[in-house]
């Protein structure tokens, strides 16, 4: 792995910033990666959220050039990426989650792409489920409108139709390059006079939604947010869970991110249509699971009852 610059900022091309809570293998996969295929000047800042699975011995262990911050508490997404990125000396910044595999160089094809386009702000990068499916990455700005059509499910109507498939891009393949709303957060590169324009994360998104208001503030900010497939990665997540294995607490804190974001975007109307596209579909997904006894189901309606909760009595749940 290349050695932490201590000079200029010149002399590191990246900054690659990975936020890290119990997920000691597969972090070390993504730090080999890392080394095996960056071959730019650049610098790895690990930010450990009080990981209790050895995380914080494997990286001074086995990876004594990476710049490790070991947290006491959890701190959430947002906050830790800030605590690296407040370090950070690269002319770029990329934020990377751990649960990725960088493939065929892609971090440096990134940072060529990257000054061949002065225009982009944020910029991502292809993503693989596995070695021969595209994750759909990148969506359209959260708000309301979008909101209610990814909670009643109608962007899966057709993914043809424009207005219905707008909210996830649904009838985009993800193999040409295109301007997006919102860059997805497992790969996130960031020019660093764009940072220093724009900001840090905002922290009071504990963890959800804070790539969307980055983006949000970097294209108020006169600059593109920018998806590529010049470069690919693995995503070791990509294929998502099902709803059974869904805890209620990070369900609602998904919702309650979005919320946070309606508010501060959209005023006090945004967090309304909000709440009421929450509660609507919550109800609508209890009632269709009422007569189905499979574990799916169970799980919507036990997912279903903690979003209703929440908004109607702000109560979280706690697991």
């Amino acid at each position: 792995m290349t050695s932490p610059s201590h000079g200029t900022q010149s002399e590191c091309a990246v900054s690659i910033v990975i936020v890290n809570w119990n997920t000691r293998d597969i972090l070390r996969d993504c730090l080999i990666s890392i080394s095996r295929q960056t071959r730019k000047p650049h610098e790895v800042i690990v930010v450990d959220n009080a990981s209790s699975d050895g995380s914080v011995d494997l990286v001074r262990d086995e990876f004594p050039d990476v710049r490790l911050i070991a947290n006491d508490t959890n701190r959430g997404f947002a906050a830790a990426n800030n605590q690296g990125l407040e370090i950070a000396r690269g002319d770029n910044l990329l934020l990377l989650n751990p649960d990725t595999i960088i493939l065929d160089g892609a971090i440096d094809t990134m940072l060529d792409w990257l000054d061949q386009h002065p225009d982009v702000g944020c910029a991502g990068c292809q993503v693989l489920e596995d070695e021969t499916t595209i994750q759909r990455t990148c969506f359209a700005d959260p708000g309301p409108g979008n909101l209610a059509l990814i909670e009643f499910g109608l962007h899966r109507l057709s993914r043809r139709n424009p207005l219905l498939a707008r909210a996830e891009y649904g009838d985009w393949d993800r193999r040409s390059q295109r301007e997006v709303d919102v860059v997805s957060g497992m790969f996130m590169l960031v020019p660093r006079r764009v940072f220093e324009a724009v900001g840090l994360l905002d922290e009071a998104f504990f963890v959800y939604s804070e790539e969307a208001d980055w983006c949000r503030r970097i294209r108020d900010a006169g600059w593109k947010c920018v998806f590529t497939p010049e470069a690919r990665i693995l995503h070791l997540e990509g294929g998502g869970k099902s709803t059974a294995q869904i805890r209620s607490r990070m369900y609602v804190q998904m919702q309650k991110s979005k919320m946070i974001y309606l508010r501060k975007h959209y005023g006090l109307w945004g967090l309304f249509r909000g709440r009421m596209v929450f509660v609507g579909s919550s109800v609508l997904r209890f009632v269709m699971s009422v007569a189905n006894q499979r574990e799916e189901a169970a799980a919507r309606r036990r997912l279903a009852r903690a979003s209703l909760r929440y908004h109607l009595t702000s109560q979280e749940p706690t697991e």
